[in-house]
């Protein structure tokens, strides 16, 4: 069963540079690592690489990092989910490609896993991501450190630098939505 999933929106492509250090940041944090195509990685990460605690078992969390966009592939994936959808008011740009950080577990572990690994995603290669929140729990990822705006229809999103997904991911009542 897939887990959860935070997507990271970018004003334009990754640049090779950006890239490589990322493929090697995610060789270190992983004890498995395979790229697909160029910016496409499945990986098993190593909680403890990303200063997660991982009570639940021994070994890593299967993880996937696709880029997407042209020039990258998943194209029409990229344009689908873009379709119709203006976030130049939210973010401030439109933007031209995507990172999904995608958990393929669902454990509460699996949740912090992946806000850290979203948020050090971002420290490499820039961009906004796009947290889906519970409706209760709007107005408290809204105040987090780091949140920059939020939709409310159909489903409330907050977008907000990498501290917002550490900050949420510390924060009691923590849990990312699919």
């Amino acid at each position: 069963m897939a887990g959860p999933s935070v997507g990271i929106e970018l004003q334009h492509a990754v640049p090779a540079s950006a890239l490589h250090q990322l493929r090697l940041f995610l060789v270190n944090v992983s004890d498995w690592f395979e790229e697909r195509r160029p910016g496409s990685f499945d990986l098993g990460v190593v909680a403890e690489r990303l200063g997660v605690v991982d009570r639940d078992r021994d070994g890593s969390r299967p993880f996937a990092v696709v880029v997407s966009g042209p020039g990258y592939g998943d194209e029409e994936t990229f344009d689908a989910e873009h379709e119709g959808v203006d976030l130049r008011p939210f973010i401030g740009f439109t933007p031209t490609h995507h990172v999904g950080v995608i958990a393929m577990c669902n454990g509460q572990v699996d949740h912090v896993v992946t806000a850290a690994l979203t948020a050090e995603v971002m420290d490499i290669v820039g961009g906004v991501a796009g947290v889906e929140t519970r409706r209760e729990q709007v107005a408290v990822v809204g105040g987090l450190p780091g949140a920059i705006a939020q939709t409310a229809d159909p489903w409330p999103i907050t977008f907000g630098s990498s501290e917002l997904l550490r900050q949420w991911a510390v924060h009691p009542g923590f849990r990312l939505l699919k």
